[in-house]
């Protein structure tokens, strides 16, 4: 059933969210000439693919995780993005194509080996990435992989479909900071 609810969410975002997906990607142009950020990250089965999102760095900004990054590298627009979540929106267009669910563990760069490894231990890869789930409600992060490893698999462990709501619910409401944003730009 969770497929089938994120096929359904993803089109209805796609289609009623494209007014808005227009006026962001014509802001991002306008403060960076490039509004879309494209990376390759570990998805199911330790598979790549290609995730979608909008902007938020100076391009040219380098490849590493969002708490590992340069906060000077972070656009006044992608504070505002990613305060909002906004940046996240393109994600919609993965969760289409099937790389990515809206819940889920948050897919990781290759580039962060202890995360892979503490997540295959647990088995997390047998899931599709997502866009949020229990670790981002938490706002637990990136940054202490063991403990989101954990809490990924207590996830997927105990899954139901009111857990995939509750998850979605809670994001849209604010619940949790997503990963932790280097401490210049706050």
């Amino acid at each position: 059933m969770q497929r089938f609810f994120d096929l359904v969410f993803s089109v209805m975002g796609l289609i009623l969210g494209a007014p808005l997906f227009l006026l962001l990607w014509i802001v991002g142009f306008c403060v960076d000439g490039s509004p879309l950020f494209r990376q390759t990250r570990v998805g199911r089965q330790q598979q790549p693919f290609v995730l979608v999102k909008f902007r938020t760095m100076k391009r040219g900004t380098a490849s590493v995780a969002s708490h590992l990054a340069d906060g000077a590298s972070v656009t006044r627009w992608g504070r505002f993005l990613r305060r909002t979540k906004l940046d996240e929106l393109p994600q919609l267009w993965n969760v289409l194509k099937g790389e990515m669910s809206l819940v889920g563990p948050r897919p990781c760069l290759f580039s962060q080996e202890e995360l892979i490894c503490e997540r295959a231990l647990r088995g997390v890869f047998a899931a599709r990435p997502g866009i949020t789930g229990l670790a981002q409600t938490k706002g637990i992060d990136m940054s202490v992989p063991a403990l989101l490893a954990e809490t990924d698999a207590a996830m997927l462990a105990d899954f139901r479909l009111t857990d995939y709501f509750r998850y979605i619910f809670l994001t849209i409401a604010g619940q949790g900071q997503g990963d932790r944003t280097p401490s210049r730009i706050k």
